[in-house]
C-alpha cells in the first residue's frame, strides 16, 4: 500500500485565514453545485511532494490573484469528506498588494469584521476553523 491509499492516509487541505484591519476574507464557492453559495476559506488540497505553507501560496495565486505571506499555523486540524482534512493558516498581504479578486471557484469575496462573521452561510467544515481564525481578529 501507498501512502495515498493507506487507510490511515490523510490529504492536507491548506485554508486561508487572510485578515486585513480587523477583518477576515470569505469566499463565495461558485462550484462544485453542491457547494455553490456557501463561504469558505480560500486554498486547496497540498499536491504531493508540495509543502502545505507552498501549497496555500499556489491555491491564494490561482484563487484570488495575490502574493500571500502565510504567517502561523492555527493548532489543529479539522475533518473534511475522508480521507481529507483541513489545516488553516493566518495570511497576510504584504504592502502593496493587489486587492483579492474571484478568478476560481468563488463568485463574490467579503472582508467580514467579527460582527459580520456569522452573516455568511460558511461551509459546515469551516466553521470549527472560522472561530479559531476570528480569535485571532482581536
Amino acid at each position: 500500500m501507498t501512502e495515498r491509499t493507506h487507510p490511515t492516509a490523510r490529504i492536507v487541505v491548506v485554508g486561508a485565514a487572510l485578515l486585513r484591519d480587523g477583518r477576515l476574507l470569505a469566499a463565495r464557492r461558485s462550484a462544485p453545485p453542491e457547494l455553490a453559495g456557501r463561504w469558505e476559506l480560500p486554498g486547496g488540497k497540498v499536491e504531493p511532494g508540495e509543502a502545505p505553507e507552498d501549497a496555500l501560496v499556489r491555491e491564494l495565486r490561482e484563487e484570488l490573484g495575490v502574493d500571500a505571506e502565510p504567517v502561523e499555523r492555527i493548532p489543529g486540524e479539522w475533518p473534511l469528506k475522508p480521507p481529507y482534512v483541513l489545516w488553516v493558516w493566518t495570511v497576510r498581504l504584504p504592502a502593496g498588494s493587489a486587492e483579492p479578486k474571484p478568478l476560481q471557484d468563488h463568485d463574490e469575496l467579503r472582508w467580514l469584521t467579527p460582527a459580520e462573521i456569522w452573516d455568511v452561510d460558511w461551509l459546515d467544515q469551516d466553521v470549527p476553523a472560522v472561530r479559531e481564525a476570528v480569535a485571532r481578529l482581536g
